[in-house]
């Protein structure tokens, strides 16, 4: 690689680095004492991924989402598309009501699609378990591939398209579990925990303030530059074979345990590649290390497994299973 190159490379990344930097200083002023949610939510982003929040109703799970919305303005002539939607799932909801229906207009004799909520770039799919499984399932293809199909004709969604979808525990009345096909959507699962006394403290004094509209201090990031860093650490976060030699021997690991009923498949180590390139470049790094692996992992992993019977901890078999490969990882040193 010539010395332009070189630069030119440095440059990416940098501006990538800076915008990360910028979003997440807006989230952190509009939602405290979740530093590491906000961390993996913009990890997931910049992955083109989805992420599964699980927490019990008024953590602010709401708030951080709409805090992303109004965290990107879109700067690229796209058909329009609301940068931010809320879709609240009760157990009435209908799959036309996510995706939207073809109408007919009287005036010009003629059938028209009118959109549904799911056409935004960022969708708060909220309490998603309060729906029946039918509905669940109308957000699959917008999920796997940006679009939505209605009456035989498929309708894009925009480039940045990004779910942050909340659920409540399955112990609570009234929930219908997630079926394996829409779990493995998510690149992340989530599970929030109650903020430190400190943190708490933090959101009741800052009421007055975070009700104020950010200001230049906390500037909004353009929707090309979340595009533009996408393709950027793409290209040049690089990953060295012993990760990807690291990822298939947990995967194995996990397959061959006898508490897991069901092991991941293949699809899923290939979406942990973006994401644990995300994270090296977080972390202002352009190489991913075992630090990366053995973070990401349980978020990765952890709501693709089926368990054995009587088994209900995948966190501790994760860490056991996956603690062989990542020791070995570690042993080596992965800068190129």
């Amino acid at each position: 690689m010539d010395r332009t190159s070189q630069a030119n490379r440095a440059a990416l990344l940098d501006k990538a680095y800076n915008m990360i930097l910028t979003m997440e200083s807006r989230l952190r002023r509009a939602v405290r004492g979740r530093d590491r949610v906000i961390e993996l939510i913009i990890i997931a982003l910049l992955a083109d991924g989805h992420v599964l929040l699980e927490d019990f109703p008024g953590s602010g799970k709401t708030t951080l989402a709409k805090a992303l919305g109004e965290s990107i303005y879109n700067d690229q002539p796209e058909p329009p598309i609301t940068m931010f939607r809320r879709i609240q799932f009760t157990p009435d909801l209908l799959p036309s009501d996510i995706t939207g229906m073809t109408v007919f207009d009287p005036d010009t004799g003629s059938f028209t699609f009118r959109p549904g909520p799911i056409f935004a770039h960022i969708v708060l799919a909220d309490e998603i378990n309060r729906t029946s499984p039918k509905v669940q399932a109308a957000m699959l293809e917008a999920m796997a591939e940006k679009q939505v199909t209605v009456d035989n004709t498929s309708h894009p969604l925009g480039k940045l398209f990004f779910v942050i979808a909340t659920q409540n525990p399955r112990d609570q009345a009234g929930t219908y579990p997630l079926p394996v096909a829409q779990h493995d959507r998510f690149l992340f699962k989530i599970r929030m925990q109650n903020i430190d006394r400190e943190a708490e403290l933090d959101v009741l004094r800052s009421i007055q303030e975070r009700r104020t509209p950010p200001g230049n201090e906390f500037p909004m990031v353009p929707k090309s530059a979340i595009l533009e860093a996408r393709q950027a650490i793409d290209r040049f976060i690089h990953v060295d074979d012993r990760i990807n030699q690291c990822l298939v021997d947990m995967a194995n690991a996990l397959r061959q345990s006898p508490q897991v009923a069901q092991g991941l498949s293949t699809r899923s180590l290939v979406l942990m590649l973006p994401a644990l390139k995300a994270c090296a470049l977080k972390r202002a790094r352009d190489y991913v290390t075992a630090e990366d692996v053995s973070y990401l992992v349980p978020y990765v992993f952890a709501h693709r497994l089926e368990l054995a019977t009587g088994t209900d901890d995948p966190i501790k078999i994760i860490r056991e299973c996956c603690k062989g490969p990542l020791e070995a990882l570690c042993r080596s040193s992965l800068k190129k």
